[in-house]
């Protein structure tokens, strides 16, 4: 084990290193920790953590290598990745000196998904609850485990989830071959030879017992085969977890087949507190973005244990909207799936949610309050334009979750301090309201973008809450439509959204132009309603929009 900060640039070395990255300038033993994983975007430039590290996608000539490296030494990140492979010479090692920057190389292969995904699971740090240790080790911490292992067994492993999803591996993967290189860069079993365990049995064997199971050589081509592998099945109680993979090439003496048995008991309580854990930790991080948003007392002391104290904040809610099948009737969500299913769709989509602004920034926040999830993203007080950004993050979001579920995000002012954050989330909760209320809105909309609609909203809720009625010329034509069975009403309403062109109008409601002109001069005559008058043509619209019933379809 080494005594090397959780989060530290000499712990990603050890853990990813030669597998996935290789340091080419820089000191790994830099004591402090990294504070976050930062994907470099040179047309929108990120708000850094302190000690970031920084993936540099698409950086390759050693001239903007070594200016992004003196930029970030002013940020105080802790490193720059770059694709593998990188011009030697002196210019870098003298930006990496001047700039205290480690300059580290991404392997040929891998993606940079990947790598993201592996450092935060990897630098996870505990912003939210204290780590708690099992057997020794950090809660949850496979890695540490799956070097543990390794050390026990002398060979390379690689703890999988049931559907051979790597969670985590050892050191020395390049012992192995390149199937297990394949498999720790893709951080999943390769088709192929999954397709090879399945026929040959060996998932099957693994499942039923709880020993370790022997895997044969897998043939890659016509000439060339894996090394052997040994297995056990990662459980808790009757349940699968997950299992265990280590490249030998000799058969395990007892007492490593022992050991190895062993290690699956620890594997499965860090997978059971990992598991746990989520749980807890979204629900006190839901606490923490509801106290912050409320603006009280505790928003300050919740924003500190968010990371966000200090920052201009914007905030995004998120909410799911669906239409009926004929895509005609705005309905509500309980009309869409069971109330169960509702509420595990939401938690998926706040997930995602999260994820997704974690991309954007390490110190985004986001989590599900009641049936809404809220985003706080930073922004940067230099910029004018934070707002703007957060729409386009916004539509991100909604275009890579695709039309599965359908979703709005409504966008609220920037503020500068925790007291402003109740407004801010009002802001955003008003235009989500209206964009979940309205056929054909835009999915992503700023408060500014939708103010009329919201004040529109806001109108109609204070009508209802009296129980006003229609009145004057209005409540005449609807009692004679009623009567009658006529669409005065309708005419009128027709006429005053197309401005009084009547051709438009009867168009609208399809019927011929003399007839709509008919209609036009009964219905004045009927409600006593000066068409002429801007001030009566207001109230009539006002009252058609706040207080009259819904419209219907003219058909005769």
């Amino acid at each position: 084990m080494t005594n090397r900060p959780r989060a530290s640039l000499g712990r990603v070395l050890d853990d990813l290193g030669a597998t996935l990255l290789e340091l080419v300038h820089g000191d790994p033993d830099r004591p402090a920790e990294i504070g976050g994983i930062v994907i470099l975007d040179p047309l929108d430039e990120p708000v850094l953590p302190s000690h970031a590290l920084v993936l540099g996608v698409g950086l390759h000539e050693p001239d903007q290598i070594a200016d992004v490296l003196r930029d970030l030494g002013r940020q105080q990140a802790a490193g720059l990745v770059v694709r593998s492979p990188i011009a030697a010479g002196d210019l870098l090692a003298a930006a990496v000196a001047e700039s205290g920057v480690a300059l580290l190389a991404l392997t040929r292969g891998a993606s940079w998904d990947q790598l993201a995904v592996l450092l935060r699971s990897l630098l996870a740090d505990g912003d939210v609850g204290e780590a708690e240790t099992l057997a020794g080790m950090p809660s949850g911490d496979l890695f540490a485990l799956a070097n543990a292992t390794a050390a026990l067994l002398d060979a390379p492993v690689t703890i999988e989830d049931r559907g051979s999803r790597v969670l985590a591996f050892s050191g020395r993967q390049d012992e192995a071959d390149k199937a297990r290189v394949e498999t720790v860069l893709g951080r999943q079993v390769p088709q192929r030879y999954f397709r090879l365990l399945t026929e040959y049995g060996i998932f099957r064997e693994l499942y039923r017992t709880d020993r370790p199971v022997h895997v044969p050589p897998l043939p890659t081509n016509g000439e060339t085969f894996t090394i052997p592998r040994v297995a056990v099945a990662v459980r808790a109680g009757d349940e699968i977890l997950g299992s265990i993979w280590a490249a030998v090439r000799d058969p395990l003496t007892a007492e490593r087949s022992q050991a190895l048995c062993d290690a699956a008991k620890l594997v499965a309580l860090h997978m059971l507190r990992i598991r746990a854990g989520a749980d807890v930790e979204r629900r006190l991080r839901a606490d923490l973005v509801s106290t912050a948003l409320e603006g009280g007392p505790g928003a300050r002391a919740a924003l500190d244990r968010l990371g966000l104290a200090d920052q201009h904040l914007v905030v995004l809610a998120l909410g799911i909207i669906a239409f009926d099948s004929e895509d005609s009737v705005v309905q509500t969500d309980e009309s869409l799936v069971s109330q169960a299913g509702l509420a595990g769709e939401r938690q998926r989509l706040a997930d995602a949610f999260a994820m997704h602004l974690g991309a954007v920034h390490p110190r985004a926040a986001a989590a599900l309050v009641g049936d809404v999830a809220y985003g706080l993203i930073p922004v940067r007080p230099d910029r004018s334009d934070g707002e703007e950004r957060a729409v386009r993050i916004g539509k991100h979001f909604l275009e890579r979750i695709g039309d599965r579920v359908t979703a709005s995000i409504g966008v609220g002012p920037v503020v500068a301090e925790a007291a402003h954050l109740p407004n801010a989330r009002a802001g955003a909760d008003r235009a989500l309201r209206v964009l979940r209320t309205g056929r054909g809105a835009p999915r992503v909309a700023r408060l500014a973008d939708v103010h009329v609609d919201t004040l529109l909203l806001e109108l109609r809720d204070l009508i209802e809450a009296r129980g006003d009625e229609p009145t004057g010329p209005i409540a005449r034509l609807v009692a004679y439509d009623r009567q009658h069975n006529t669409d005065l009403v309708e005419t009128l309403r027709a006429w005053l959204d197309a401005f009084g062109d009547v051709a438009a109008a009867a168009a609208a409601v399809y019927v011929h132009p003399n007839t709509f002109r008919y209609r036009l001069r009964r219905l004045a005559e009927v409600g006593g309603l000066d068409l002429d008058d801007p001030d009566s043509r207001f109230a009539a619209m006002l009252q058609l929009r706040l207080v009259s019933p819904p419209h219907r379809l003219m058909t005769r």
